[in-house]
């Protein structure tokens, strides 16, 4: 197993109303601190999220996941989180919220390619 690093990673679920519970997942972070990576792969199926809730607000939730995107990518679109690094911005989007986008618990694994693993993942528990 030389060549492969410990990988942290974290569904992105839409919980659309709160009070049932349901949610899908739509996307994963991947945080790996031996190689600063930090990214995040989205796939919101509109069709699951308006059978949970077909009055919900899918602008809104598309752009929260942007905002996870952003934070994950650094710089200017990271907003106020823009000078920390990867790990640190990586813990602020996996802290709990009560909000409709959320973090999953984090999981760990190992890789060698921690960008290949987040489409690994995409694949496998998002689409």
């Amino acid at each position: 197993m030389s060549g492969r690093d410990v990988f942290e990673y974290a569904l992105v679920r839409v919980v659309p109303r709160i009070e049932r519970g349901e949610m899908i997942n739509a996307g994963v972070l991947v945080y790996c601190r031996a190689k600063s990576y930090l990214g995040a792969r989205i796939d919101l199926d509109e069709t699951r999220l308006r059978c949970l809730d077909a009055e919900v607000d899918v602008a809104g939730v598309q752009a929260a996941l942007r905002g996870y995107q952003g934070v994950c990518a650094g710089g200017g679109p990271a907003g106020q989180a823009a000078g920390d690094d990867a790990g640190r911005r990586f813990r602020w989007l996996t802290a709990p919220r009560s909000t409709i986008v959320q973090p999953g618990p984090i999981h760990t694994g190992l890789t060698a390619d921690p960008d290949k693993e987040a489409d690994r993942l995409l694949d496998l528990l998002v689409r």
